[in-house]
């Protein structure tokens, strides 16, 4: 199957709005979601994790209708960066025990995003 850079470009938009939102006005509901402690430092970080999807939902959103060119492909190679060491932080936090299984239906999805990005 493949995908264009526009679908791919406005899924990964809606994804990471949608992350920012959460993370943003409800970090609580990802941190008990996971099983952490819903601390002041813990909401703080979260908060500021928010503020850096918005960026990434912005850029992809503005960047839908971009040509192939260096510039789009280091767009999506540093996406493809940040998934997988999301995904290897969220397996990592995992198995130490810090979080519960509910982070693996994040570590699913940014494998995905790496998947399909793959074959833009």
């Amino acid at each position: 199957m493949h995908l264009s850079f526009y679908l791919l470009a406005m899924i990964t938009a809606s994804l990471f709005g949608i992350l920012a939102a959460v993370w943003l006005f409800a970090p609580s509901r990802f941190l008990s979601a996971w099983n952490l402690d819903n601390s002041t430092s813990a909401g703080l970080v979260g908060r500021r994790a928010g503020a850096l999807y918005t960026g990434v939902a912005a850029m992809f959103f503005f960047a839908r209708n971009a040509e192939p060119s260096a510039t789009l492909n280091a767009l999506i190679d540093g996406l493809i960066v940040t998934c997988v060491l999301l995904a290897i932080l969220g397996l990592y936090e995992f198995i130490k025990g810090n979080a519960n299984k509910s982070i693996l239906g994040a570590v699913v999805i940014e494998m995905l995003l790496c998947v399909m990005f793959l074959q833009v």
